[in-house]
């Protein structure tokens, strides 16, 4: 038997607009769940950072709350973890990947109640490196699932990887990048998927993992949630009990986590660094994050910079902000960071091929309004006078940085 894993992203930043959000709620969230709900023995993975279940329950669109809740107390989905507003988690500190991380499960918690048991963690967009072990590992996770491109050694179809984390080890699952792919840009349609699935295993024993956006069925790609998933689940229950032809097997849905009691562990492995954006090439190039941190991009560098001026500023209001006046301000910086450090700012400053001018200044205000406050946090406080002009000093250090990247959003600075 062939055993299909299947995994859904569900994401919008925290810049995002309400007419965005309501519209992708009608073209893609409530098509999708209808399905799930209509095909009863469809069985996967949901991930939805909890930034979106949020906006959700406050944009009007709490019935996809609902339905995400009802669907995971009926047994048919499991939830996975992941970082609250989507940050990219090999490029933040430690103790931001373990706020984010644990802030996603509480959020969710909340809303999506006892139906919140995830036991896998989505990075996001797949982004990995092995500094990210002790955050997952710690929160109680027991797998992650990582883009084809960062499995080291021979492709795993019928034994599940390991990695080690916090003195113990955890288990890999690597997404089918290229099935994923056929499926994101409908380069593949129900009966080819499924033939193509029934032979992977040559008649023993396989499984495969795809995982993509949520928002690829019915708002990237119309009707998609019909012509594709709708109809792939009512194949895989139309299927005979048995094959007629050799070397192929049935196809069955399974939840990810399941795919840890059907197949045995494989070795002990350290994945690559990567995302599920990284191609060979850029592996090649030692590009592992290409759309948020690419080498030779100078928004991307100015951003980081950006950064990592708002971090020190931070981190000196913390230390130094000890007066209520003071306390206020640096309580307000710390709660914009997280939300300041969502992914898609960097996304759309990659020019592969996704540029928006708009999107990064948006994102980056975030940052700003960070700055500005945890500035003023320092500037209020009882720190000595040296160390507030050391505060200054960096305000105006980030404000070379954030004059060089208005530039280049304007134009005005060659690439």
């Amino acid at each position: 038997m062939t055993v299909w894993a299947q995994l859904l992203h569900f994401y919008q930043p925290p810049i995002q607009t309400h007419d965005i959000l309501h519209k992708v709620a009608a073209e893609s969230y409530r098509p999708v769940l209808a399905v799930l709900k209509e095909h009863k023995q469809a069985r996967l993975a949901i991930n939805i950072n909890a930034v979106l279940t949020q906006m959700l329950a406050e944009h009007g669109l709490g019935d996809i709350v609902d339905s995400l809740r009802e669907l995971g107390e009926r047994g048919q989905v499991e939830f996975v973890g992941s970082g609250k507003f989507h940050p990219i988690l090999p490029l933040i500190s430690e103790g931001e990947r373990t706020r984010s991380i644990r802030e996603n499960a509480q959020a969710n918690h909340r809303l999506l109640g006892e139906s919140w048991k995830p036991r896998g963690f989505f990075p996001p967009e797949m982004c990995y490196s092995g500094d990210i072990l002790p955050a997952v590992a710690s929160a109680g996770h027991e797998w992650l699932i990582l883009s084809g491109v960062a499995c080291p050694e021979s492709w795993p179809t019928d034994v599940i990887c390991r990695v080690p984390a916090d003195g113990r080890t955890l288990h890999v699952l690597f997404r089918d990048d290229v099935r994923s792919n056929r499926i994101s840009f409908r380069e593949t349609d129900p009966g080819r998927f499924l033939d193509d699935l029934s032979r992977m295993g040559g008649g023993k024993d396989a499984y495969v993992v795809t995982a993509m956006d949520a928002e690829t069925f019915g708002h990237h790609v119309r009707s998609w949630e019909r012509d594709f998933l709708a109809a792939t689940y009512e194949a895989i229950a139309a299927q005979p009990s048995t094959t007629s032809e050799p070397h192929t097997s049935r196809v069955s849905m399974v939840m990810p986590s399941e795919l840890l009691t059907l197949f045995p562990d494989g070795s002990v492995i350290e994945p690559l660094a990567s995302s599920w954006s990284t191609s060979r090439d850029d592996m090649g190039a030692r590009n592992p994050y290409p759309l948020w941190q690419s080498p030779g991009n100078r928004v991307h560098e100015l951003q980081w910079e950006y950064v990592g001026h708002c971090r020190e500023l931070l981190a000196m209001a913390h230390r130094y902000a000890t007066a209520d006046e003071a306390r206020k301000f640096a309580q307000m910086a710390e709660t914009q960071w997280q939300p300041a450090l969502h992914s898609c700012q960097f996304w759309w400053a990659s020019r592969r091929p996704m540029w928006d001018v708009s999107m990064i200044l948006r994102g980056f205000l975030l940052l700003n309004e960070v700055a500005i406050l945890a500035s003023r946090a320092v500037r209020l406080s009882s720190a000595s006078e040296h160390i507030k002009r050391e505060a200054g000093w960096r305000l105006a250090a980030a404000n070379e940085a954030r004059w060089q990247l208005e530039h280049q959003l304007v134009g005005d600075t060659p690439q």
